[in-house]
């Protein structure tokens, strides 16, 4: 077994790109949870007031705290990390919400983790947003959805390479370290 350090491929995410497609992606699912809302409820129940400001805000604060909750939980699940190894923060400089491991996983282990928040957080929001025809929802969802483009680009990126490779996650930066199965890497 190879003992070097170095890795077979890094993943390096382009921030100011993934935020416009971020931006794109809260536009077109807004208006088409409120297209399908449109069908379903015959109009969307949803006033604009400051108490529904204030109920977005504090909903979008929390869905991005379960957002990260929810990675941790797929490392947890998916890749068997301990607890004690995973971290959740905030990188101000980066105006980004993270968790991460240094604990390395499978590809096909960090691919479900990846994606678990977008199903949690977003895909779930919208479904009560649609079943209540609620507004307020309904642009949680599309937010959570938007916000979870950094994770789509990972996946992408993963997906394109073997479920077996270890990967390893950068603690500071929107990076990965991907080495082939045979490695070893602790």
């Amino acid at each position: 077994m190879e003992n070097s350090t170095q890795p077979d491929k890094i993943i390096e995410i382009d921030l100011p790109k993934v935020a416009k497609n971020g931006l794109w992606i809260t536009i077109v699912t807004l208006i088409g949870l409120l297209v399908v809302d449109g069908l379903i409820n015959q109009g969307l129940s949803f006033t604009f007031s400051i108490w529904n400001v204030l109920l977005f805000v504090g909903g979008y604060v929390v869905l991005i705290v379960l957002h990260e909750l929810f990675h941790l939980l797929g490392f947890r699940v998916f890749g068997k990390v301990p607890w004690k190894k995973m971290i959740v923060g905030m990188n101000l400089k980066l105006g980004i919400a993270y968790a991460t491991t240094d604990v390395p996983m499978t590809n096909r282990a960090i691919r479900k983790a990846l994606l678990l928040p977008f199903w949690t957080t977003g895909v779930v929001p919208a479904i009560i947003g649609l079943m209540n025809g609620n507004g307020i929802w309904l642009g949680l969802a599309a937010f959570l959805i938007g916000g979870a483009a950094g994770d789509f680009a990972m996946y992408k990126e993963l997906k394109k390479l073997p479920d077996d490779w270890l990967v390893k996650d950068d603690p500071e930066l929107p990076k990965l370290y991907l080495f082939k199965p045979d490695r070893n890497i602790q």
